[in-house]
């Protein structure tokens, strides 16, 4: 099942209210919080509604915030290698 990966790209700072509450609605509070969404023709017309504040993608499935926060998560750049002769 196909899901839309949101992402709030910009500030809804001094915007109408309909258009805060779009993103209310979607589960957007700050910059940069990305929600996930089943592909539908309702959360399209919320989109569409929003389309300049908003970064949109499709994927196959849901990431949990876990996921997302290990995916953001940097290579530690070294790794910890244990001698031969205490393994």
């Amino acid at each position: 099942m196909p899901f839309f990966k949101i992402t709030q790209i910009r500030s809804a700072i001094g915007l109408p209210k309909k258009t805060t509450g779009v993103l209310k609605a979607l589960g957007l509070r700050k910059r940069m919080a990305t929600v996930f969404h089943p592909v539908s023709p309702q959360v399209a017309g919320q989109i569409m509604a929003i389309k300049e504040l908003v970064a949109v993608s499709e994927v196959e499935q849901a990431l949990t915030k876990s996921e997302m926060r290990a995916n953001r998560r940097p290579d530690p750049g070294y790794y910890i290698e244990t001698p031969a002769s205490e393994a």
